[in-house]
Parts: structure tokens; C-alpha cells; sequence
């Protein structure tokens, strides 16, 4: 099982991904679910990581949980990019930018403004290495105020703060 797990991500295939998408058809709710949990699992590595002064993972992994919670707004929203995900079998950088900014004409500013803090750690953290500790952790507090945001929003069972 390991090694086609790790064959499948040699090729770029997100086995996590590819996973939930097809829960999702059979069981949308628990789909929800687990890309909430796996977004309050990256927060959680964010902040040992930034405890162990690693600027560079902790900020991936604050980016990793914004990218979760774009994933489930745009499936529950059904929005034009979650359709194209869909068809594609996987989501793009720009995809989850542009799905960031149908859904905030939905649901407000704060969807855009959570996703651009998850996206300022991957690119500013993550890629160039240019934030200091002060400026992941406040970056990552926004993301998990986003991560708080969607759990109150949608009030998935279990996970409503």
C-alpha cells in the first residue's frame, strides 16, 4: 500500500485528495468534515513547527490548512471551480484563488482575506523565507481565525466553535 501511495505522489497525484473528492460523492457531510479536520491538523504541525523556530514548514503548513478550508467551502458552495476540480481531478493555486473570490460574494470579504493569509505564509514563508517568527505567528492566527470562521459558518457537526 505504501509504495503505491508513494508512486502516486511521485506522479502528483494528492492520494488524500483523490480520496475525500470521491467520499464526497457518496457522503458530502463527512467529505466537510475531514477537510475541517485536516485543516485544524495543519495548524496544529504549524504551530510545533514554529515552536521549533522552523519559519519555513510552519508557514506550509498554515498554508495547507487556508488551502483546506477552500476546498471545503468551494465543495459545499458547489462553486465553478470545485466543478472544474472535479473534471480535472485536481485544484490549481490560481483555482483555489479564484474559488476564494466566487465565494466571497457569497459569504463576504473574509473568505478572500483568509485565503491571501494562507497563500502570504506559502509564498512570503513558505517558497521565499523572508518572514520572521513574529510575522508567521500572526499569520497563522489570522489563518486559524478563517479556519474558526468557516467551522461557525457552517456549523458542521462536532466542529462548531
Amino acid at each position: 500500500m505504501e509504495e503505491v501511495i508513494k508512486k502516486a505522489e511521485e506522479k502528483g497525484i494528492d492520494v488524500i485528495d483523490v480520496l475525500l473528492r470521491e467520499l464526497q460523492k457518496e457522503d458530502p457531510e463527512e467529505s466537510l468534515k475531514l477537510r475541517i479536520h485536516l485543516a485544524d491538523k495543519f495548524l496544529s504541525e504549524a504551530k510545533s513547527y514554529l515552536e521549533k523556530n522552523d519559519i519555513v514548514q510552519a508557514s506550509e503548513k498554515g498554508y495547507n490548512a487556508g488551502e483546506e478550508i477552500v476546498k471545503a467551502l468551494s465543495e459545499k458552495y458547489k462553486t465553478r471551480e470545485y466543478e472544474q476540480y472535479t473534471k480535472e481531478g485536481r485544484w490549481y493555486t490560481y483555482s483555489l484563488f479564484s474559488s476564494a473570490i466566487s465565494l466571497s460574494k457569497v459569504l463576504g470579504d473574509w473568505v478572500l482575506d483568509g485565503w491571501r493569509n494562507a497563500y502570504d505564509l506559502h509564498v512570503w514563508g513558505f517558497h521565499e523565507g523572508k518572514l520572521d517568527v513574529e510575522k508567521v505567528k500572526y499569520l497563522l492566527g489570522k489563518v486559524e481565525e478563517f479556519v474558526n470562521k468557516v467551522k461557525s459558518v457552517l456549523k458542521v457537526e462536532g466542529l462548531s466553535k
